[in-house]
């Protein structure tokens, strides 16, 4: 408790942002703090947690989820980033019955965005250790997206829900990564260009879906992780990149002006009576640290703004480091109760997956 009241005092302190809110944001950290500490924390929390499918046998027949998938993802990256090559290597090995005749019954064939994002995981290992076996299955899964198209040249899978816009950015930017074949990024950069044209609001923000009009945090999270984690790969020479760029900028705008005092945002963004939520927060800390290290975004107006979304995450984390307010899975809503009145867990994957995700950006 003493800690976490002295990470939250060091989040709001103006001395918490580095003079004029240069790149020193993210170079000092309290005790405590610093992402390679907090990221070997979170991963080693992932690693030993048993699936879904043996852990809820009347759910085996899904196979490995989502959530899992993307903290297995941000555990990858964060072990390649810090050099740890231990952690590398049990992340690496918990993968290889996926390989096995049995095992790859547990990958989730269906054509739905929540399945096919399994691939990044096993296109991550390809790019680490160069497994011929991960390639193959990772880019089927991606050329599978794709099997069936709407008129204007999306996948078929996208259903306008902004959740879509990290699954399947995610997994064609992982494919264009491992194979340096411009099609896949080509599928990521029309989708989420689609996917701006249609949803973005004047204040920069996102409505859950078209039926669903309220600013989510975690749902206006997917969008911005999506977002930032595609323009980590795409050419500045791309004929979306410019458009692309714009709708992140104005979207990260949107998440400024937002922000509670805290650090942290909202489940309902613009909604001053909802509750401070932390899986949102954390991808947007992501998308802000991803854009400043990448000269995006203004470095003195988002810089304090990424690191006090951090120290205020920090002080979420318990001793087992299991984040605490994360909002459970939640399908759309069509009332603002349904979302005010989500339950909060502790420890949900989908919380401690943004935070890895942090680390790796903080770490790049």
């Amino acid at each position: 408790m003493i800690k976490a009241i002295f990470l939250l005092f060091i989040a709001l302190s103006p001395f918490a942002c580095g003079e004029a809110g240069s790149m020193d944001s993210f170079k000092t950290w309290p005790d405590g703090a610093s992402p390679a500490e907090v990221g070997k924390r979170v991963a080693e929390n992932v690693i030993p947690r048993e699936f879904r499918f043996n852990a809820m046998p009347s759910k085996a027949s899904l196979g490995v989820i989502y959530p899992e998938v993307i903290a297995w993802y941000g555990a990858l990256t964060v072990a390649k980033l810090s050099g740890d090559r231990d952690l590398s290597d049990r992340l690496i090995r918990k993968f290889e019955p996926f390989l096995t005749v049995p095992g790859s019954q547990r990958v989730n064939r269906k054509a739905h965005v929540d399945y096919r994002v399994f691939g990044s995981v096993p296109l991550e290992i390809f790019i680490e250790n160069n497994d011929d076996r991960c390639k193959v299955l990772g880019l089927s899964l991606a050329d599978a997206q794709w099997e069936r198209t709407t008129p204007d040249g999306i996948t078929a899978e996208a259903r306008y829900w902004i959740d879509d816009m990290y699954m399947i950015p995610l997994l064609q930017s992982q494919a264009f990564r491992a194979s340096g074949d411009a099609k896949y990024i080509d599928r990521a950069a029309m989708t989420m260009s689609a996917y701006f044209a249609k949803m973005q609001q004047s204040n920069g923000l996102f409505y859950h879906g078209e039926n669903a009009h309220f600013f989510w945090g975690r749902g206006n999270g997917w969008m911005a992780a999506g977002s930032a984690e595609l323009l980590r790969s795409l050419p500045a020479t791309h004929p979306r990149y410019e458009e692309i760029l714009a709708g992140y900028r104005r979207m990260m705008k949107g998440l400024l002006e937002n922000q509670m005092d805290s650090g942290m945002w909202r489940q309902l963004l613009d909604k001053p009576e909802s509750w401070p939520e932390s899986s949102g927060t954390a991808m947007f800390a992501f998308a802000m640290v991803t854009g400043v290290r990448n000269g995006w975004l203004d470095q003195a107006s988002y810089g304090p703004a990424a690191r006090k979304a951090w120290l205020a995450l920090v002080a979420q984390l318990d001793d087992k480091a299991n984040l605490r307010e994360v909002c459970i899975g939640t399908d759309k809503g069509d009332t603002e109760a349904f979302y005010l009145e989500r339950p909060r867990t502790v420890g949900d994957l989908h919380g401690q997956a943004p935070m890895l995700w942090t680390v790796s950006a903080l770490l790049r």
